[in-house]
């Protein structure tokens, strides 16, 4: 089914979903999170880079904020957010490292989809992201380190959809997925 059709567009209209995605930082998931809620009617896209608390709330390591660790992210108004849009009847998408760290929100996902990404290719894409300036090399480590504690897929998540960040994202895949009965 072409993602421009209208099947396609009545098929979602017909079935809400709460997809989370998560991987470790630099994997794509804001990317595909866009790509999913431009294809998906009626969808609300939630950046759990938007639920930090504010800076002087925010946990500190080597004089350094500590974005990686989940008292990082006000997990309460995540939750309450997207379940509120997914009361008023929208599609939710919440990506995030730590998109799976939160029960309250694995339970509300009737989808999940994980990045992966071997830890070399991590390592030279956040050397290259100077979006916050440059990041010291202890800090590229811990936020490795985060994600292996954090931001793993739960093994209690059955039917996830693994994508290999390595490569292109097959949006066909994707779709497939989010249809899935």
């Amino acid at each position: 089914m072409n993602p421009g059709s209208s099947a396609f567009h009545d098929f979602f209209s017909e079935t809400p979903l709460c997809i989370g995605i998560g991987g470790v930082s630099r994997s794509g998931k804001t990317f595909l999170a866009a790509m999913i809620s431009e294809i998906l009617p009626n969808s609300e896209l939630f950046c759990q880079d938007e639920y930090v608390h504010a800076s002087d709330l925010l946990p500190v390591i080597n004089n350094h904020i500590d974005w990686e660790i989940p008292g990082s992210i006000d997990w309460d108004r995540l939750f309450s957010d997207a379940s509120k849009a997914l009361g008023n009847g929208k599609h939710v998408i919440v990506e995030g490292l730590m998109a799976f760290a939160d029960e309250r929100l694995n339970r509300l996902f009737n989808r999940h989809i994980f990045l992966t990404l071997g830890k070399e290719e991590f390592e030279q894409r956040k050397k290259n992201d100077l979006r916050w300036g440059k990041e010291p090399e202890w800090y590229i480590a811990h936020i490795w380190d985060s994600f292996l504690k954090y931001g793993k897929l739960p093994a209690n998540i059955p039917d996830a959809l693994i994508l290999d960040a390595e490569q292109d994202f097959d949006l066909n895949k994707v779709v497939k997925y989010l249809r899935k009965l």
